[in-house]
């Protein structure tokens, strides 16, 4: 004996328009399948007015944090990643990426932000812009997402210090979006240390 719908209410749901093509005969089934398989399969578009950012959310310290993908430039595992001798300590060292070799910064070291040790879901963002390119480190890479720039509130009080100044904003469940062109403007982050 099934239970009944909504806490015991037994009035019938109203039919579904679509339900009337069950009323055909079988051998056109198939065709009306297809036809809602590819009904169903179109894209959903924004609305004109609906501007988005793009980002690719990320965690640190178990927190998610979103960088704008136009500044992007690809993604890659951590493999390889050699220390530099006399930088900050938010400098994690240096990688090969296909003959480039590229800084890697923790900003998690530069945030301020707990550490963990690093494992095989670490990833490399690389960041890059027409006069600057370095790859910061990720805990692991989440996804691609697209966000109503709406949705994006300026900021949270709990958010202070070094993080609120590279502060794009934050979205739904607490996603920081950081700024990415203030990361990679940032005269704080070039390493200009002569070793004599």
């Amino acid at each position: 004996m099934k239970a009944p719908f909504n806490g015991g209410d037994k009035r019938r749901l109203p039919r579904a328009r679509s339900e009337q093509s069950w009323l055909a005969p079988p051998e056109q089934w198939p065709d009306i399948l297809k036809a809602r398989a590819e009904a169903l399969a179109q894209p959903v578009e924004l609305t004109e007015t609906e501007e988005c950012l793009e980002i690719v959310a990320f965690m640190l310290a178990y927190e998610t944090y979103g960088i704008e993908t136009a500044w992007v430039r690809e993604i890659c595992p951590l493999k390889e990643l050699t220390p530099l001798p006399c930088t900050p300590a938010f400098v994690s060292g240096i990688v090969n990426v296909r003959g480039q070799v590229l800084s890697v910064i923790d900003i998690k070291k530069f945030f301020g932000l707990p550490e963990q040790g690093l494992t095989d879901l670490n990833k490399i963002i690389i960041l890059a812009n027409d006069n600057m390119e370095f790859g910061i480190l990720a805990d692991t890479v989440v996804d691609i997402k697209r966000i109503p720039l709406n949705k994006i509130q300026p900021g949270l009080s709990t958010l202070n210090g070094i993080r609120e100044s590279y502060l794009k904003g934050i979205a739904a469940e607490h996603l920081v979006i950081l700024d990415a062109l203030k990361l990679l403007t940032d005269a704080g982050i070039v390493v200009h240390e002569e070793v004599r």
